[in-house]
């Protein structure tokens, strides 16, 4: 007679069903219940959506119309929502200005009601923090500014705020608009010839980054900013696929293998710039480590009390979201004016009237650019129409009461600012027309004291730290560029705006150069 008590196979066997049956109910509650649950909670109150689909949510829906819209060029418009954010724009008019999508099993509510925006970038009560990333830009940009919570980031916005206000970034100026005629210089090559400018750009905000807040140059940068080139590509292509947590701990990806190579090269090359400028005030080159951005990391990161020190990873975190952000932004921002004035030469002429005015053929200074009202209107219209960044993200950590709505826990928060930017019950029939004279009497006019009406850097705070660095880099930059030249757009040019971390040209912008150099002063 054979006893089954006590028989340790027996035992092992039933122990080993039991785990399974536990996972394999965890699994259904994450990837089934949960969402079937959420959706008919939302639902009762009037959140409608598109259908959750198990494991994939609505991702293979959104990867497709996105590849559809960007698979062909669009007319030459402004109206630019429906290419850009495809499942957005079809999801609003079916479903309502607010409705409820899928990242896999993760929820996510869409929200363009100007209201709620409010209430959730203002993050009253700290209700509403960042979400993380998503895994290809989180392992980029690390645990610096952009993605930190808490106390962490209260103590690294103070520090980085110093860096871009008042005086420190009147400090900048004079290496900007050395930079600016460094690009000038090289476009006497191109006087009377088609120049493709979203290239031009991109390596001139490098060189405005690298000269302002590092003390290099372009070239002693230029690694940094060939790998985070190669790093967008690889996080494109993996935007919308799922992964399962854990995972990559066990196997990876050729793309996964080949941006820790890519995120090394990075971590090395800024490390070369910060032992540089450590070496300098080691032999007493320089007396201590500047007032520009490094130089400010650097400071705390030797304050001689250990609870105020940056870590080595903070820093470098740091580094690496300026040379990212600080680019991408000053990029877009300044390739769609330059494309908006080239298609609108009328504007194009009030803001080089203006330039002269000010300036003559003088290089800027700060007192004058406070004085551009022509220019900041057609920057702020520029914002509007080609935001550099067209979401912001959130979440509901516990169940918490926004508006009317009760939002479950773990719900995620999307708000689109390019819906919002284009949306005519705000901004009136013609929201999708370039008219600049919108904000001739400032964005509270514009908006009607309504900020949640014109967001391009985000509200409340985490408003950008940048704002201030960007539209100053792009006013030298434009005010330099209409003293030398008049543009406009080439017959190559193909309207194809994309989304890629920013807001961009997916052929660039070319546009014809024609010298001003004889004019008149």
């Amino acid at each position: 007679m054979i006893t089954t008590v006590g028989n340790p196979m027996i035992i092992l066997s039933s122990f080993f069903c039991l785990c399974l049956l536990l996972v394999l109910f965890r699994f259904l509650h994450r990837l089934w219940w949960t969402p079937v649950y959420i959706q008919y909670v939302l639902g009762l109150q009037g959140i409608k959506g598109p259908s959750y689909k198990f494991i994939h949510g609505n991702t293979k829906e959104i990867l497709k119309m996105r590849n559809e819209a960007s698979s062909k060029p669009m007319a030459l418009s402004h109206d630019i929502f429906s290419r850009v954010q495809p499942q957005v724009y079809l999801w609003i008019n079916k479903y309502g200005k607010n409705y409820l999508n899928w990242n896999g099993a993760q929820p996510q509510l869409v929200i363009t009601e100007t209201e709620l925006i409010k209430e959730i970038l203002n993050n009253r009560g700290r209700t509403y923090p960042k979400v993380g990333l998503p895994f290809y830009v989180m392992k980029l940009m690390g645990n610096g500014l952009a993605t930190s919570e808490g106390e962490r980031w209260v103590k690294h916005r103070k520090l980085i705020n110093y860096a871009f206000q008042g005086e420190s970034l009147k400090n900048m100026i004079p290496e900007m608009i050395v930079s600016v005629e460094k690009m000038l210089e090289s476009w006497k090559h191109h006087e009377g010839k088609e120049i493709e400018v979203f290239e031009e750009f991109r390596l001139l905000t490098s060189e405005v980054i690298s000269r302002t807040a590092f003390g290099s140059s372009y070239l002693e940068g230029k690694n940094i900013f060939d790998m985070l080139m190669k790093y967008s590509v690889i996080s494109r292509r993996n935007a919308f696929k799922v992964r399962f947590p854990g995972i990559s701990k066990i196997w990876k990806t050729s793309d996964e293998i080949e941006a820790e190579k890519l995120l090394r090269v990075m971590h090395n090359s800024i490390m070369e710039i910060i032992k540089r400028r450590e070496e300098k005030v080691k032999i007493g080159d320089v007396d201590s480590f500047g007032t520009d951005f490094l130089g400010l990391l650097l400071k705390v990161y030797h304050d001689v009390d250990e609870n105020k020190r940056l870590l080595t990873e903070d820093l470098i975190d740091e580094c690496k979201t300026f040379y990212i952000a600080g680019q991408e932004t000053s990029n877009s921002l300044l390739s769609w004016i330059v494309l908006l004035l080239a298609i609108h030469t009328d504007w194009q002429d009030k803001a080089r009237a203006e330039v002269i005015e000010l300036f003559g053929d003088q290089n800027p200074h700060p007192d004058g650019l406070s004085k551009l009202n022509t220019i900041t209107m057609i920057i702020n219209e520029a914002l509007r129409l080609y935001p550099p960044v067209i979401g912001f993200v959130r979440k509901c950590e516990r169940e918490v009461r926004l508006g009317k709505l009760i939002l479950p826990a773990n719900l995620n928060l999307f708000i689109t600012n390019l819906a919002v930017h284009h949306d005519p019950e705000i901004w009136g029939d013609d929201a999708h027309l370039f008219k600049p004279e919108r904000f001739s009497q400032g964005v509270a006019k514009a908006t009607n004291n309504n900020v949640a009406a014109f967001f391009p850097f985000g509200i409340g705070p985490r408003t950008c730290v940048g704002f201030n660095f960007a539209t100053v880099g792009t006013k030298i930059a434009l005010l330099m560029i209409l003293q030398h030249y008049s543009f406009t757009l080439s017959p190559a040019y193909i309207h194809s705006p994309v989304f890629h971390f920013t807001l961009m040209p997916q052929h660039g912008i070319q546009v014809i150069l024609h010298s001003e150099k004889d004019q008149s002063y």
